[in-house]
């Protein structure tokens, strides 16, 4: 890891993959700002279990779609700990499982403001940041499998949303390479988190993992090892390069 201090956004990092990253990251001695869109108790806690351990973390709540939240959470990130060098875009929703034909114009719109809008909001404050002062940064955007799978009867606009992403990551590499600043994604399989619950189906992992070549559904922090990693100077000539985390599917 550089010298300097490493202070590091994760967004939607209250609960999930998030909150693993989060963990993960104080662990290696990152200073951690985390975004979380309701659950306060869930976010407090995460908060008071990690700085209880002697650890810097902070919460901020904000909704990432909206720019003047996105300033928010980066002004508050850089008075309490300082100048940010990573970012983690997770902050993401996928809607109600079932039929593309059924879904409202609402959730596709606010699907839509959230996994793409907002994972370009938050890369735009950041890239804005960090070129101002001539740093060099890290970012990995939160992908899904479902990018490539397409989520057909189950979430289809969700799908669509993380190729986005996936082609944000590919072309915003390319646009800052010759800075030094890395962008990669991760692309996660189905994964133990509440994303399954808030979709309408808790026990979605129970019917999908017969798909899965490693026949096993995946751990939050098997996706953090791999943010970690690609936030590391161990993965330093790696941009624009998109992981595949899926247990082979």
């Amino acid at each position: 890891m550089h010298n300097e201090p490493q202070i590091l956004i994760v967004t939607g990092g209250g609960r999930g993959i998030g909150a693993a990253v989060v963990r993960q990251a104080v662990q290696k001695g990152y200073a951690v700002c985390f975004s979380y869109a309701q659950n306060s108790d869930a976010a407090h806690h995460l908060v008071q279990e990690l700085q209880g351990e002697g650890h810097q973390v902070i919460a901020v709540r904000g909704d990432v779609a909206d720019p003047d939240a996105v300033c928010h959470l980066f002004e508050q990130a850089e008075r309490k700990l300082g100048l940010v060098t990573a970012l983690v875009n997770n902050a993401g929703i996928t809607g109600r499982i079932g039929l593309f034909q059924d879904a409202e114009l609402a959730t596709l719109r606010r699907v839509l403001d959230v996994n793409v809008l907002g994972t370009m909001l938050c890369a735009q404050e950041a890239i804005r940041r960090w070129n101002k002062r001539d740093a060099i940064g890290r970012m990995v955007n939160i992908s899904s499998a479902a990018a490539t799978l397409g989520a057909a009867n189950e979430y289809v606009h969700y799908a669509a949303t993380k190729a986005a992403v996936e082609a944000f990551t590919v072309g915003l590499a390319r646009e800052l390479a010759a800075t030094g600043t890395r962008i990669n994604a991760v692309s996660p399989g189905t994964v133990y988190t509440d994303i399954h619950a808030a979709a309408g189906e808790p026990d979605r992992p129970k019917r999908v993992v017969s798909r899965i070549p490693m026949a096993r559904i995946g751990e939050a922090d098997e996706i953090a090892n791999a943010v970690l990693w690609l936030l590391s100077d161990e993965a330093s000539y790696i941009t624009g390069t998109v992981l595949r985390v899926s247990g082979g599917l």
